[in-house]
């Protein structure tokens, strides 16, 4: 009796399906298939840009290293989502949450237009027209934002607008967290 020999073309599609099923099942099985690991989390944030925008003061290094939790957002006056989350940086800001804008790839006096029009929450601004200091910062496109402990340690990075069911389930139990609120 002969035994009918098996191409390697008929075995190679299912082996490739399985190895994605599994692929695709070990990653579903993480705790939140959404997040985007930082590598800036448990380490010092990265220096801001030594530029600021007139007539707003300016954020320092220091600024993120004053003994109080603080919240760098990445933000452009041409961003939908950044407007879109304005009024909740807003609100920190009057509930004294320090906030602290990075502005980047905009043009100076777009972001200032925007500011005076719309409110500034932010008690200090660096202004990156190049996006240069966002890549330091691993920013991929605004809104991005960071909870910063009172030492500069990065404590958590948020990819998206501060709006919505999101932010609400992620970004606020650990600003609660940092504050100390819990």
């Amino acid at each position: 009796m002969r035994m009918a020999k098996v191409s390697p073309l008929m075995i190679a599609p299912p082996l490739i399906f399985a190895a994605l099923a599994a692929m695709f099942w070990v990653g579903m099985q993480r705790e939140d298939p959404n997040a985007l690991p930082s590598a800036f989390v448990g380490k010092p944030a990265p220096p801001v840009a030594p530029a600021g925008l007139p007539g707003f003061a300016r954020l320092t290094d220091q600024d993120l290293r004053t003994g109080e939790v603080t919240i760098v957002n990445f933000w452009a006056s041409w961003c939908p989502p950044c407007r879109a989350e304005h009024p909740v940086l807003m609100q920190m800001a009057r509930d004294g949450i320090r906030v602290a804008g990075a502005n980047f790839k905009d043009a100076q006096a777009d972001a200032i237009e925007y500011l005076d029009k719309e409110g500034n929450p932010f008690f200090g601004i660096s202004f990156d027209p190049s996006g240069r200091n966002a890549v330091d910062w691993g920013i991929a496109a605004p809104p991005e934002t960071f909870i910063v402990d009172g030492d500069g340690t990065v404590l958590y990075k948020f990819i998206g607008p501060l709006v919505g069911s999101h932010y609400e389930r992620t970004f606020l139990p650990e600003l609660d967290a940092a504050l100390g609120r819990n």
